[in-house]
This record gives structure tokens, sequence and C-alpha cells, in this order.
């Protein structure tokens, strides 16, 4: 019951950001005709956002895919990529992106993946993403601090407590990886108490099977570590997929056929909302992205033109997401149930 809850209440509020974004697209009076305006876009500097779309894809999923190649697993491409993108879907679906990863290794778990080396090859996309994504936007902020705090004002500490969550998160993750007894010693208590209000039935299977899984991802936590230039490999996809995702507005912004602000402002504007707004804990980070976006941007999209460019943003860094995301989720539970049915059949 708790669970139907937090599903439908997840899907109210996208929906609600939805039709928030729309009203505030289509209702502003600086601009005399909002649909003309969306018709007028440029095609090319449109191709340009979607391309965005598909580098911030890509290098995910070839993150993933390289580092359990380096393990010894020889998974299709394409299995790596619907993998991303199912835990995408889930990430943007629940709040603090919390089914993501989950989801995310079950996928690769279907394609024979253990647990603990999913486990770790999802952590390593996170650690590699946080630790680049809070360089990035730091550099880009030291870089051009005039610019950012004659833009942002008072908002720039947003940013300052955006930042410090996101890169705290790295050594959180790190300290985890390599001294397991710490997680062995939490989960051991959760499974006691999950077992005491008769949740989990048999504590013990339980156990061995949380130690096993454990094991696992602390051997190939080490042995990632071991190779610093796999490490290079995955910063280097995570920096190439991070300026996928946050150089999409660069190219909305010129689709309006705007001008007079720099590229690299766009950008150190994009990188700090990124920062600002993902680790708010609703779905999408509905809600301090759309409002982020209306107050980092303020100034830059004229004549009436911020709340449409809004709406083609987050189309490209979140509506799209969802839109893909279905379609591999749905193709991929089709296809692991088909797999089911016949292993069944054949037996």
């Amino acid at each position: 019951m708790i669970r139907l809850i937090k599903k439908h209440l997840s899907l109210l509020i996208i929906l609600l950001s939805i039709a928030i974004v729309l009203i505030i697209a289509f209702s502003n009076q600086e601009l005399e005709n909002a649909w003309e305006a969306i018709l007028s876009l440029k095609a090319s500097w449109v191709l340009g956002a979607f391309f965005c779309w598909l580098v911030y894809t890509g290098f995910e999923s070839l993150g993933t895919w390289i580092y359990l190649k380096g393990q010894g697993f020889q998974l299709p491409f394409f299995r790596s990529l619907a993998a991303t993108m199912t835990g995408f879907f889930y990430s943007n679906i629940t709040p603090s992106a919390a089914g993501g990863q989950p989801m995310q290794i079950s996928s690769l778990r279907r394609s024979g993946i253990p647990v603990g080396y999913g486990a770790t090859a999802v952590t390593v996309r996170f650690i590699a993403n946080q630790f680049v994504v809070s360089l990035l936007s730091l550099i880009l902020f030291l870089l051009h601090r005039d610019f950012a705090a004659a833009q942002l004002g008072q908002k720039i500490w947003f940013f300052f407590l955006g930042w410090l969550i996101n890169f705290g998160s790295v050594p959180v993750v790190l300290l985890a990886a390599t001294h397991p007894s710490w997680i062995r010693r939490i989960t051991e208590w959760l499974i006691h108490l999950l077992a005491r209000l008769h949740i989990v039935q048999h504590p013990e299977e339980a156990k061995a099977k949380v130690w096993e899984t454990l094991e696992l991802y602390h051997e190939a936590t080490l042995q990632l570590i071991h190779h610093p230039g796999r490490i290079m490999l995955q910063m280097s996809c995570s920096l190439i997929s991070m300026l996928g995702l946050t150089g999409s507005v660069i190219f909305v912004y010129h689709a309006f056929g705007l001008s007079g602000t720099a590229w690299y402002h766009l950008l150190t504007l994009s990188c700090i909302l990124f920062v600002s707004a993902s680790y708010t804990p609703l779905p999408g980070a509905s809600g301090a992205q759309e409002g982020g976006f209306l107050l980092y941007f303020n100034g830059l999209f004229t004549d009436g033109t911020i709340g449409l460019a809004l709406l083609v943003w987050r189309f490209f860094t979140y509506y799209l997401f969802l839109l893909v995301g279905i379609v591999f989720t749905s193709a991929d539970r089709l296809i692991h149930s088909a797999r089911h049915q016949n292993k069944a059949a054949s037996r």
C-alpha cells in the first residue's frame, strides 16, 4: 500500500511539474505568440541539444560497458545502454533518484552480471560523475566568478551548499567500498531488525547472500583502485557525458536566435544549476531544476523566451529520459520474460 502511494505521489509530482512548466512557457505576457516562437526555433541548434542528450546517454553507457569489460564480462553495448536507460528512468521517477541504481543493477543481473560487479559498476559511475561535475563546476566558477556572482547574487549560496553535498558523497562512498566491515555491521543490524518485524523470514540466508555480494563488491573496487588507467577512462567518460548534459543549454539559447552571452558563461551557469539542484529529494529534482533555471538564467533569455527555453531545456534534460526510458524498461522486461518462459518450456 505504501509503495503504491509513493508511486502515485511521484507520478503526481512529475505531472504537476510538467503542468507548471507549460503554464510558465505559454502564459508570459512579454511574448506575443508562444507557438510561433516554438515553431521558429532553429532546427540545427535543436538537433545540437538532442546530440547533447545522445552524448550523455552514450558515454554513461560506455563507462559501464568499459568497466565490465575490464572485469572480463563480454556484455553487448546495447545491454549496457538498456541498463543505463532503465537506471535513468527510475532515477527520474523516484525521490532522490533512489530507484535508479537498484534497477540498473537488476537489469545488469538479468544480462548475467553478478550483483556485486553490477553494484560496483554503478558505484564507479556514480563516484566518477560526482567527482567530475564537482571539479568541473568549481573550475568554471573560479574562472568566471565575476559573471557568476553578478548573475546569481545571493543565490550563489545554493551552489556552495550543493557543491559540498555532491563532493561530500565521494569520500563517503569510497570509505564504504574500502571498509566493508562498516557496511557489514549496518546490514547485519538491518537484517536483524527486519527479521524481528517478520519481513525477512530467513535472516541467516539473507546475511550469507549479502556477505557474498559485499565481498565481490569489495574485491572489484580494490581491483579498480590498482588500475589508474581504468580510473582515468571512467573520468573521461564522465567528463564528456556531463559536458553533454550541461552543455544542452547552449544549444537551447541559440535555438531561440539569442546572442550576447558567451557559451562558457552559459555552461558555467548550467553546471552550477546542476550541482545546486541535483540533491533535491524529488523525482528528477522537480521544482528545484525549473526554479533554478528561471532564477539563474533570468535576463539572459530575453524577449519573454525564458519560459519556453525552460520547456525545451527540460525536455532534453528530463522528459526525453522518461519517454525513451519507459521504452527500454518495457523492452527489457519483455525480453527477460520471454527468456524465462523459453527456459521453463525447455525443461
